[in-house]
């Protein structure tokens, strides 16, 4: 049976809400009796999770990191869609309104993705999607700093962003760079209709190649001194702004 590792409190405790009979075993720190690790233990055995007590030397050992909070889960993966089509089909026949999908050209730092994972949970993105070669892929690490929504949110590596992107518009989306240079601002733009947003990695930005597929360019305004704005940050207020809007939620 294949499985990954999960760990820190609010990854696991996602994974125990979601599906607990995913989770094959849970560690956790044998010296810990505070009140959030009573309230954890108390979720888990509720949920019928298989508790093991461990050391910080174990539980470290298992994560790969001493960051784990006292708590390290081996689960099963959960089943997600695996493409572009497979989410659109998805999403079709859900009837969940129209397509909202994030897209990073070139961020490597899994900390990084981890907070765009969690943002895109939170403004309900479908997917976030990323090149397979320019690109960090899931791990504990990345699964830690989104705490959760690495098991909700499809992440999907695909081969040539530049086809998907040509493949996206083929399915009714419009493509949306942010770019510092950009005539227009994010907030000019009509972001209601199924969208791709492509956001480049912090100080280098899009490709060009991916930046020459996009339907339209805009920015985030900036009022101070800093020119420009973390990669999650960004996406945040990007994804925000289109949360927004098809919500019909005045400026």
């Amino acid at each position: 049976m294949s499985t990954k590792v999960l760990f820190g409190f609010h990854a696991v405790t996602v994974r125990l809400k979601t599906a607990p009979q995913s989770i094959v075993e849970l560690h956790v720190d044998s010296s810990r009796r505070d009140a959030r690790m009573r309230q954890f233990v108390e979720r888990a055995q509720a949920a019928g999770a298989r508790l093991l007590e461990s050391d910080d030397e174990r539980l470290s050992r298992l994560a790969g990191t001493s960051r784990h909070q006292g708590v390290v889960a081996r689960v099963v993966p959960l089943a997600q869609p695996h493409s572009l089509d497979g989410v659109l089909e998805a999403l079709q026949a859900a009837g969940r309104g129209p397509a909202l999908l994030l897209v990073l050209d070139g961020v490597t730092d899994p900390h990084n993705l981890g907070a765009c994972l969690r943002v895109a949970d939170g403004a309900g993105a479908h997917a976030v999607l990323a090149p397979k070669d320019h690109a960090v892929g899931l791990n504990a690490t990345v699964a830690k700093v989104a705490s959760g929504a690495a098991e909700t949110v499809p992440y999907l590596m695909v081969t040539n962003l530049a086809r998907s992107l040509d493949d996206m518009k083929d399915h009714g989306l419009t493509v949306v760079g942010t770019s510092d240079d950009a005539e227009h601002t994010l907030f000019e733009a009509d972001l209601r209709g199924p969208l791709a947003l492509v956001l480049g990695a912090e100080g280098r930005g899009m490709r060009q190649l991916t930046r020459k597929r996009c339907d339209l360019l805009v920015r985030i305004p900036m009022a101070g001194a800093v020119e420009s704005l973390n990669v999650s940050v960004a996406a945040g207020v990007c994804l925000f702004e289109a949360r927004r809007q098809r919500l019909g939620v005045a400026a």
